[in-house]
């Protein structure tokens, strides 16, 4: 994990020192609201439905016992004793008081966190594969590679102003767990013939209100090559980017307007100026950054105590099949620490929860910690003869449910419950459907399925890639949700197909339910999951489910 340096140190405290001016101007009416705007963006303070709040960084994810127990404090000391985790692996507290949030800036500065830049029309928190220096699957950790990008974005005097905000995803394995090409940069590790490793560069892609998977501009970039072209395409954006319209303002709209052929060929024309200024620079950067991220001393010991409690305890060998994945060590497994458990609010977790994770990570996980971005936490090392105190620990804690990749597994934003710009709620209909299929008893019968749900057409909850994708609109002062079938967010990403009209607040889980009984019903075996027989047959027998009243009706 990358510890901040003397220069990492000095830099931010200035900023706290900075933001704390600037608080104390705004409270005693030296700076309006409209010039204070800016000044708290610029340090992840928002002024949302009922409170300000104020959205951390975690880079790439990635967390140690020392930054959660700190969370956590700040949870306690100046919030309501729970923060909520994000898609984009940032943790967000709801109800600080202004005058306070210098004091929290300072909390996080004393750990090596920070707030800056996860607002504003800058570069946001890079995000990586959760999974990262842990899966098998993996090429190479992209977590150094991340830090690097981190480190020339963080105040890039060229990037504080852009056209919108930029996001960057990135992913060491062939199997997509970052959303890439939902990204204004997606970056997936590859390899050259020679086996030299580099990346499949993406740009353009992105949700919202225009959703558009991103495109392929160079199938192969040279891992030394990458900073100076990424400095190309953001250079590039930034000049070319539309400023007249923010809702066309974002690079896929760059892009998607001026063909990927004509902004390719100005990248390349930016790229060969930029490629001799880095000088080599960032790679001397890169080889100081990669001496942080030296994998632990993995143990060798013998499972038996994994064995045996596979062999006689029925909850935790669900939980294994369901929350555990494969690592790249002999012995070891990845955890997946679910934050949805039936009727929650998906990736809240409270200040005791942060701690028991900080205590699992620091005695039994290497000290390593990771968000994902599908709102759960991560520990990515773990011997699989402590996986079942583990599961004891976490399941008298409430974090025991054995729900990754199910129904219940849903990514949900805070909809109108916080946001203001929110247009429907999005909790209260995850906690829903995840209670009345668990009460159905359907959940387990349905398996593998991504349910994402967003409360306004900005799509914070990646309704546009789930395989079932609700989004929550106003329809003349009445909630009104519309339902997307077939997205996908991995390495086979698709946008979602709008099935038709929408549905009312309480109409949407019986709405939900007529489409998986359908699915149950039409599916080739019990092995085909919801997304598979969807790309089979297409989407007639599930709007035939949803909408049962127009099929009769047409075929009348």
């Amino acid at each position: 994990m990358y510890d901040y340096t003397e220069f990492d140190e000095a830099f931010v405290r200035n900023r706290v020192a900075q933001f704390r001016a600037q608080v104390e101007r705004r409270i005693d009416g030296s700076l309006t609201e409209d010039e204070f705007r800016p000044l708290r963006l610029m340090n992840g303070l928002y002024l949302q439905l009922h409170a300000y709040m104020l959205r951390v960084a975690i880079p790439y994810g990635t967390l140690n016992s020392r930054k959660m127990r700190q969370l956590a404090t700040i949870a306690d000391r100046w919030d309501k004793g729970y923060g909520h985790f994000t898609t984009r692996q940032n943790i967000q507290f709801n109800w600080p008081k202004l005058g306070e949030v210098p004091d929290i800036l300072e909390a996080l500065a004393d750990v090596g966190m920070h707030a800056i830049q996860t607002s504003g029309n800058t570069i946001r928190n890079v995000t990586a594969d959760h999974f990262a220096g842990a899966a098998a699957d993996e090429i190479a950790d992209p977590r150094p590679v991340a830090e690097l990008i981190r480190q020339w974005s963080t105040d890039h005097p060229e990037f504080q102003f852009l056209p919108r905000k930029f996001k960057i995803g990135i992913t060491g394995s062939p199997n997509d767990r970052a959303v890439t090409r939902a990204h204004d940069i997606g970056l997936r590790m590859v390899r050259a013939d020679d086996g030299a490793p580099g990346f499949e560069v993406i740009v353009g892609g992105g949700l919202g209100r225009t959703p558009m998977l991103g495109k392929v501009i160079r199938p192969f970039l040279p891992k030394a090559d990458l900073l100076p072209y990424l400095e190309a395409i953001v250079s590039t954006y930034n000049l070319m980017g539309r400023r007249d319209n923010k809702f066309k303002a974002r690079i896929k709209i760059t892009v998607f307007e001026n063909g990927l052929d004509t902004f390719r060929d100005e990248v390349e024309a930016r790229f060969a100026v930029t490629r001799k200024a880095f000088s080599g620079v960032d790679q001397e950067a890169l080889a100081g950054i990669e001496a942080h991220f030296a994998p632990p001393a993995f143990r060798k010991v013998p499972e038996t105590a994994y064995d045996a409690a596979i062999a006689t305890d029925d909850a935790f060998r669900d939980w294994a099949e369901k929350n555990l994945a494969a690592h790249r060590a002999p012995g070891y497994a990845i955890v997946t620490i679910s934050l949805k458990a039936h009727g929650e609010t998906p990736g809240d977790a409270t200040s005791a929860q942060m701690r028991l994770i900080a205590d699992l990570a620091e005695r039994y996980g290497h000290d390593e910690i990771r968000i994902s971005h599908e709102q759960n936490v991560v520990l990515p090392h773990v011997h699989k003869s402590d996986l079942p105190a583990i599961h004891a620990a976490l399941a008298e804690a409430g974090l025991a449910t054995a729900n990754v990749g199910l129904l219940s597994d849903i990514i949900a934003c805070p909809g109108m419950d916080y946001c203001a710009l929110a247009t429907a709620r999005s909790i209260p209909v995850a906690q829903q459907l995840a209670t009345h299929f668990k009460a159905i008893g359907l959940e387990e019968e349905i398996g593998q399925l991504k349910i994402k749900i967003s409360g306004c057409i900005n799509a914070c909850g990646h309704h546009h890639v789930g395989h079932i994708g609700i989004l929550g609109l106003d329809r003349a002062g009445v909630e009104n949700y519309q339902i997307t079938l077939g997205g996908d967010a991995t390495e086979a990403a698709a946008i979602g197909e709008r099935a038709g009209p929408g549905f009312a607040y309480d109409e949407i889980v019986p709405a939900i339910e007529r489409l998986l009984r359908a699915y149950l019903q039409v599916r080739a075996s019990r092995e085909e999951s919801f997304i598979e027989a969807f790309r089979r047959l297409g989407p007639q027998p599930f709007k035939a489910a949803l909408y049962p009243g127009e099929v009769e009706q047409d075929a009348a």
